[in-house]
């Protein structure tokens, strides 16, 4: 067996029996590769292709017990070369944690940070950015995103004047909802933005329409979020074994199952799945590692799912 399958394999073991009391595996005990990186289309700036969503997951309190969890995740983040933190003032608290989290851990210039301005109006789109670069303790924000493109026109002008004057590094737009992906192509299409993020999985593939391949032709990077609907898809294979030819694609988790389907699209730059559970977030990034489905992979991965 491929040497890549038996190391996943055993670290998938070990972490499946581990408590978040137990070390998890270290991987600097297997160097062979590193985490698959894309490029930035308008810079060149290469990106591990998984990062981290932080809805729900980072919106906890100040206590230790609260913390712990997460900077475990920050932290085998780190070692397992991902970068991409995505976070927004409508996430709660979830900004200042991971600002307190990195800065405490001294690994704050390690990460790629991305938020959203997430509000109406021009000053309070400027109030509210201000205030999440001081929450996630950055002079400069590597990418601020537009929310569900709430008032969109208003915060695109502030943002091209942030970049310029290199308060901001990247800048986007982002929506999670099937309904949205014609106004992000009209975006796309007349906006110079650097990023796009979306909702995309083996299920949800309406994206494949039009939007990657806009995307694509336009050099606007593509982040992707709702990659398990939610945690929907594990609902859906909670009894179910992983097919055998699976191996073929160093897939050992449903987790890695999702995660390549979306990887193996050529027009996604990274995909963020959000987790709090430093096992799962070890998981998630190993679906940057090893070999990606080809075309006819992806369709009899898609297929095995919707016979389910």
């Amino acid at each position: 067996m491929h040497k890549n399958r038996i190391f996943r394999r055993a670290m998938l073991k070990v972490m499946g029996g581990a408590g978040l009391g137990m070390m998890i595996p270290s991987f600097s005990l297997y160097q062979a590769e590193s985490i698959k990186t894309r490029t930035i289309p308008s810079s060149g700036e290469a990106l591990p292709i998984v990062g981290l969503g932080s809805w729900i997951q980072f919106d906890v309190g100040t206590s230790a017990s609260e913390r712990a969890p997460l900077r475990e995740v920050l932290t085998q983040m780190k070692q397992h070369g991902g970068r991409v933190i995505d976070a927004s003032p409508m996430y709660g608290h979830s900004e200042a944690v991971v600002g307190d989290l990195t800065q405490e851990l001294g690994i704050a210039d390690h990460f790629f940070y991305a938020t959203k301005v997430w509000t109406s109006g021009e000053q309070a789109g400027i109030r509210q950015m201000e205030a999440s670069m001081q929450k996630m303790q950055r002079s400069t924000m590597d990418l601020m995103q537009i929310h569900n493109l709430v008032d969109w026109k208003t915060h695109i002008k502030t943002l091209r004047q942030w970049k310029e004057g290199g308060k901001i590094r990247y800048m986007g737009v982002t929506h999670y909802t099937d309904s949205a992906h014609t106004r992000l192509e009209e975006i796309i299409r007349t906006e110079n933005i650097d990023f796009v993020q979306f909702n995309y999985s083996i299920r949800s593939r309406h994206a494949e329409q039009s939007l990657l391949e806009t995307a694509r032709k336009h050099g606007v990077a593509v982040i992707i979020n709702r990659p398990y609907e939610g945690g929907a898809l594990f609902g859906l294979v909670r009894n179910e074994e992983i097919p055998s030819w699976a191996e073929e694609y160093d897939i050992s988790s449903w987790g890695q199952f999702f995660l390549k389907f979306i990887l193996s699209h050529s027009a996604v730059t990274c995909v963020i799945p959000g987790t709090s559970n430093p096992k799962h977030v070890v998981d998630n990034m190993l679906a940057g590692y090893g070999k990606l489905p080809d075309e006819a992979a992806r369709e009899k991965m898609a297929g095995y799912i919707q016979e389910l």
